[in-house]
Order: C-alpha cells, then structure tokens, then sequence
C-alpha cells in the first residue's frame, strides 16, 4: 500500500449537511476497499480562476490516504459518476522504497 494525497471540490451550493454527507459517503469507497483515511483537510468555498461547467466557486477537501491501486481505481470511477464532484485529482504523497 502506497500514501496519496486526493484534492476534490464539491459544488458550493450543497448544504452543510448533504456536504457532510457527501465527504462521508466519498470516503465510504475507499475504506470500503480497505483504504485507511489518515487526514482529511477541508479548504472549504474557493473562487475558481475560470468557470467550470458554469459555476464560479467549489468546496475544497484534501484528504491523506493509504491505499492500493485497487482502491484508487474503485474510487476513480464512482467519482467520474458522481454530480456533486465537480473535479478531482489523486496524487503519489510518499513512494516506499522497497528492500
């Protein structure tokens, strides 16, 4: 299992609580695939430099992973079909070295 770090932004307009409830159920996949969720940083409402799909403003939460290629594949996907996810992007936070 390898560290990464996942940025996604939410659409602005969701209310607190189905914002909630939208980070627990993204966060559901990957425990579900045996993923540990080690930190979770929420930014909150940020501007856009440019619009995307017609909004102006998202809801940022970086969040710190341990998971395998699996996991990632899984939680990849089920994004893509997610509409309250405007944009995500998971990268490598710390590369093993192996022995």
């Amino acid at each position: 299992m390898e560290k990464y770090e996942i940025m996604y932004i939410l659409n602005a307009t969701l209310e607190e609580g189905a914002r909630k409830a939208e980070i627990e159920k993204l966060h559901g996949i990957l425990t579900a695939q045996k993923a540990t969720v080690n930190d979770v940083k929420e930014w909150g409402v940020k501007d856009f430099a440019s619009p995307i799909h017609n909004l102006t403003k998202g809801y940022y939460v970086v969040i710190n992973v341990t998971a395998d290629v699996a996991a990632l594949k899984e939680f990849d996907r089920l994004v893509k079909l997610d509409s309250n996810v405007i944009r995500h992007l998971v990268t490598v936070a710390h590369k093993t070295a192996k022995k």
